[in-house]
């Protein structure tokens, strides 16, 4: 029996029991994310399954980064029975659970990430929509040189689109096989424009999936470099003279019930109201989601002016310094925005609700939508930025700390438990991070008169 036909097997919660003692698995990863995106995880054998269904299993989220407090620490993790899988890179046979986090009262526990997203898309529901989104992954496959340096691999100096040597396209192909063998879906993969740097593009799908997705692609990809001696790295900006990584989005709104695609329209860029909605409301609180979609001091290296990372709050079509793109697309079923701004540093769970929820919030409020800006934007001053009234994205950590403290459709979707926790983690790395000093500052300050 294959993995996917084990984690797609029909009938009870309990029958998960008879599909992996079918498959051979002897152990059970139950896994869940912590605030910053982190994938933590408890292992079962696979003979106490049936009870941590039916049950639950007991953990110490006080040990758990930005989780719960001390005085709160007795969490339960219950599995999710769509989400199993069987690890193809395990030394035993081992499958994969993925939980929600639960109060000993068996209550959906507030700071759960995968939470906050269920959240979001339970208030879709409400409003008649399904959310869809399609992640476009980019990292780099690096190695240490013999004095600790990461560098690309040898042979993988390719740029955009260009067809590598030296065993790093094998690599590639190795990691898409594992992360297909755990459900992930792919639409294509290509090399990207820096030496090393990679892009795979996933399957759009419920938002929910879509997040398990991400959070294990990244998995799959980081076991296999692990085991070849390389690292998969999803930092934002390793390299100075090289571009960054992110992970643009692809975002639509479907109507629930088999309605049809919410998005699409008859207007020149083929989009509806309800998408000039989402838009309008996605731009107005883009310095509020900042933070959650670009999450590291490492981020705003990447969100930087002259590079086509998107550091202004407009949309357009051709205009990729745009903040929202429109792709063009050949049936109206396809209508969507990608959203440029997240990179694959963010928690997926965070992410997806708070882009969801501020979307929503210009849907409801039918927030109008600026003009396109399709010039390039670069070259623009603040005189001419003000004149089009287009603002641009918080600069640096802090910044983007007190614009999300500050946005109560942001606070909201994540909950006052999650974005305390968050905001406080993210404080303290900027307090961290202030406190450095660099090998820019030496070379340039040390023996300065």
């Amino acid at each position: 029996m294959s993995p996917r036909s084990i984690a797609t097997g029909t009938g009870g919660e309990h029958r998960l029991t008879t599909r992996i003692a079918e498959a051979g698995v002897r152990h059970v990863h139950l896994q869940f994310s912590d605030v910053l995106g982190t994938v933590k995880t408890v292992t079962i054998p696979a003979a106490g399954l049936d009870a941590a269904l039916e049950h639950g299993v007991w953990f110490d989220g006080s040990s758990v980064e930005g989780f719960t407090r001390t005085a709160e620490s007795d969490m339960y993790l219950v599995p999710d029975p769509d989400t199993l899988q069987v690890l193809p890179w395990t030394a035993e046979p081992t499958a994969r659970l993925i939980c929600w986090a639960r109060t000993p009262d068996g209550e959906p526990y507030s700071g759960d990430p995968r939470g906050a997203l269920k959240r979001a898309i339970d208030h879709a529901t409400e409003l008649g929509y399904e959310y869809r989104v399609g992640p476009e992954i980019e990292f780099f496959l690096l190695q240490r040189d013999a004095d600790g340096v990461p560098q690309a691999l040898a042979g993988d100096s390719a740029g955009y689109f260009d067809v590598t040597g030296g065993g790093a396209t094998d690599l590639r192909q190795a990691m898409l096989a594992a992360a297909a063998l755990v459900g992930v879906e792919i639409n294509s993969a290509h090399h990207e424009v820096a030496p090393g740097q990679h892009e795979v593009d996933l399957a759009a799908g419920e938002a929910l999936a879509a997040a398990d997705a991400v959070v294990t692609f990244r998995l799959a990809l980081e076991a296999v470099a692990q085991r070849s001696g390389v690292i998969a790295s999803f930092m934002p900006k390793p390299f100075n003279d090289q571009p960054g990584s992110g992970m643009h989005v692809h975002q639509s709104l479907g109507r629930t019930g088999g309605g049809g695609n919410a998005f699409s329209g008859a207007d020149d860029y083929g989009l509806s109201d309800v998408a000039k909605h989402f838009i309008a409301g996605q731009l107005h609180h883009a310095a509020g989601m900042c933070l959650v979609l670009a999450p590291l001091v490492n981020s705003y290296k990447r969100l930087v002016r002259g590079l086509e990372a998107p550091i202004f709050l407009s949309w357009a079509r051709t205009n990729r310094g745009a903040l929202i793109r429109v792709p063009h697309v050949s049936r109206p079923e396809a209508a969507r925005v990608e959203l440029r701004s997240p990179d694959p540093s963010c928690n997926p769970y965070l992410a997806f609700a708070v882009m969801l929820r501020c979307g929503l919030d210009g849907v409801e409020r039918r927030l109008p939508l600026p003009p396109p800006v399709e010039e390039a934007l670069y070259g623009f001053d603040e005189v001419e930025l003000e004149r089009r009234n287009v603002g641009v994205l918080p600069d640096n950590l802090k910044d983007a700390v007190d614009a999300c403290a500050d946005d109560d459709v942001v606070r909201d979707a994540l909950g006052d438990n999650l974005t305390d926790r968050f905001l406080d983690a993210k404080r303290a790395e900027w307090r961290e991070y202030r406190g450095q000093v660099t090998g820019w500052e030496l070379e340039r300050y040390l023996e300065r008169g």
